[in-house]
């Protein structure tokens, strides 16, 4: 596209044709930056709503985590004053939830009994043990609820068990 203008008497003219020429240059020109910008726009929400799965590293392991619940009452725990019996009662929930643990990481110990006499049940028990050593728990919450109940919550990586295990093995 070629443009023309002519000196007339000292002032710039040019013709019909080259003003129209030059309006819709600047026209297009405008259009493509808007198109470009709009683009660009919609390329950004779609870059950041995108997130890619990374790939596990090797020798990566996932996590398995367990969690296990311990529960004691308030107002049956010895202290002299409301407060001793809470912190009793936090102690006793936190134990009983390694307990828990311990139960599901190491197993229980099940021994029962049963007692019968000319084909009739006498008797039927059965006592549980739990035993072995809990590493890498944490707790993840200790509260109280119900008004005289306290609860703590741990947690531990089944798989960071395994491996203390076998390095201690």
């Amino acid at each position: 596209m070629k443009f023309v203008t002519r000196k007339i008497a000292g002032s710039c003219s040019a013709t019909a044709g080259n003003v129209l020429s030059t309006y819709q240059f600047h026209a297009n020109s405008v259009l493509l930056v808007l198109v470009c910008c709009t683009v660009m726009l919609g390329c950004q929400n779609l870059a950041s709503d995108y997130h890619p799965q990374r790939e596990p590293a090797v020798g990566a392991v996932e996590q398995n985590w367990v969690h296990a619940t311990g529960y004691a009452p308030i107002s049956l725990q010895p202290g002299a004053t409301a407060e001793q019996k809470q912190l009793n009662a936090m102690r006793v929930s936190r134990l009983r939830a390694y307990q828990e643990l311990a139960a599901i990481v190491n197993g229980q110990y099940l021994y029962g009994t049963t007692t019968v006499e000319s084909m009739i049940l006498q008797n039927d028990g059965f006592k549980t043990a739990v035993a072995g050593v809990v590493r890498g728990a944490r707790v993840v919450k200790s509260f109280q609820f119900q008004n005289d109940v306290y609860a703590t919550t741990l947690e531990v990586d089944l798989n960071q068990v395994e491996r203390a295990w076998v390095s201690t093995n």
